[in-house]
C-alpha cells in the first residue's frame, strides 16, 4: 500500500485524472495536476521520474490497475485512462488491516455520541458501517436512499473533478421542455442531491441569473473547453437557505403562514418540519398552525400540495390564490372524468 501521506495525494490526483474521461490527459498533464495539489499542502513538487514511478504504483505494485494508452490524431502523442471508466483506486475493497484501523477510529468518533454540537456522529457512525461493510451481521441492517438505474449519476465524477479544478465546460443538454438537446457554456460550483435527483450550481454567461442549475439526468454530455474560467464566490449554506429545493428565483422570501387540520399531520410537521425557518407548531381554534419564511418557487408548491386537504395556507394572498386555482382544475378534471363514465 502507499509508503506515505505525500503518495497517497499523489496517487489520488492520478486516480482523479484517469477516471476523468472530460479531457484527454497526457502524463504532462497529469504531473502537473500533481504539483498543484502538491503545492496547496506546501510539498515540493515531484518529476517525471517519481511520476512514472506513481504510475507503476497504480497499474502493477500496488492496485493493479488496468491503465489505457492510446494516441491522438497526429499518432505522436500518447493519452492515458483507465480501460474501465467506472475504476477507481477509492473502490478497492480494505484489508483486514484497514477495516481494524476504520472500526477503532468509528469507536472514538462514537465517543462524542450525545455531545452538544456532534449530533452528526449519530447518523456518521452507522453510515460508515453499512458503507464500509463492518457490521458484524451477515445482512443490511440500515438502507440508504438511492437509485441505481438513475440516468445521471455517471457525470458526478468528471462534474466533480471539474469544479475542484475549476474546469470550464461545454455541456450538452436537453430540458424537458426542448424537443432537441443544445450546447452551454458552463462554469460548475457545486453538486447537490434533492428528491432523488443530482443537480449542477454554476454560472452560464448566458443566463439572466449569476447561478444557474442543471439537472445531471437532462445532460447528454460534458467536456471541458479552454475558456477562462469564471469564478463567483457562493456561500452555499446561505444560497439555500431561504428556498425549499434548488430553485433559486427573483422572488424574495415571504412568511408563509399554515393551517394544519390534522392532529397526527401536524405532528408529523413538527418533528419533520418543513423547512429550518418552520415556527414552533402551536394548538389554535381553527387546528394547529405554523410559518416558515421562504421564496416561493416550484419545490415548495409541490411539497404543500402533497399534504392535500390535511393544510391550508392562509397567506400571503397570492400564493392562497394559486392554490384556489390549483384545486379548481383538479375538481374540473375530475368532475369531467366521472361525467364522461357516466356516459360509458
Amino acid at each position: 500500500m502507499p509508503a506515505n501521506k505525500h503518495a497517497t495525494i499523489r496517487y489520488r490526483i492520478i486516480d482523479a485524472c484517469l477516471r476523468n474521461r472530460a479531457r484527454k490527459w497526457t502524463w504532462k498533464d497529469i504531473l502537473e495536476e500533481v504539483n498543484k495539489a502538491l503545492d496547496k499542502e506546501g510539498i515540493t513538487p515531484i518529476g517525471k521520474t517519481t511520476f512514472f514511478e506513481d504510475l507503476k504504483d497504480i497499474e502493477y505494485r500496488v492496485y493493479h490497475a488496468e491503465i489505457e494508452k492510446y494516441y491522438g490524431h497526429n499518432k505522436k502523442i500518447v493519452y492515458y485512462q483507465y480501460t474501465d471508466p467506472e475504476y477507481s483506486i477509492n473502490k478497492q475493497p480494505l484489508t483486514e488491516n484497514e477495516a481494524i484501523q476504520i472500526r477503532s477510529a468509528i469507536q472514538i468518533i462514537s465517543r462524542f455520541r450525545g455531545m452538544p454540537q456532534f449530533e452528526w456522529v449519530n447518523e456518521l457512525v452507522p453510515v460508515l458501517e453499512t458503507r464500509l461493510n463492518l457490521t458484524p451481521s451477515g445482512h443490511d441492517i440500515i438502507s440508504f436512499q438511492q437509485n441505481e438505474d438513475y440516468q445521471g449519476k455517471e457525470h458526478i465524477g468528471s462534474l466533480f473533478n471539474a469544479i475542484l479544478y475549476k474546469r470550464a465546460l461545454k455541456i450538452t443538454y436537453q430540458d424537458f421542455k426542448s424537443d432537441f438537446p443544445y450546447d452551454i457554456e458552463f462554469h460548475p460550483y457545486h453538486l447537490k442531491q434533492y428528491n432523488s435527483r443530482w443537480f449542477l450550481f454554476g454560472h452560464n454567461p448566458s443566463f439572466k441569473l449569476s447561478i444557474q442549475n442543471l439537472a445531471l439526468d437532462r445532460i447528454t454530455s460534458i467536456e471541458e473547453i479552454p475558456n477562462q474560467y469564471i469564478n463567483h464566490e457562493v456561500n452555499w449554506e446561505e444560497y439555500f437557505a431561504d428556498i425549499v429545493g434548488v430553485t433559486k428565483t427573483d422572488e424574495p422570501p415571504v412568511e408563509i403562514k399554515i393551517l394544519i387540520l390534522d392532529k397526527g399531520q401536524a405532528m408529523y410537521i413538527k418533528t419533520k418540519p418543513l423547512h429550518p425557518t418552520q415556527k414552533p407548531v402551536r394548538k389554535t381554534d381553527l387546528g394547529y398552525e405554523t410559518s416558515i419564511n421562504v421564496a416561493p418557487n416550484m419545490e415548495l408548491f409541490k411539497l404543500l400540495l402533497s399534504f392535500g386537504p390535511r393544510i391550508k395556507i392562509l397567506s400571503p394572498n397570492d400564493l392562497v390564490k394559486r392554490f384556489e386555482s390549483t384545486i379548481k382544475e383538479y375538481v374540473t378534471l375530475y368532475h369531467n372524468q366521472v361525467n364522461n363514465d357516466k356516459l360509458l
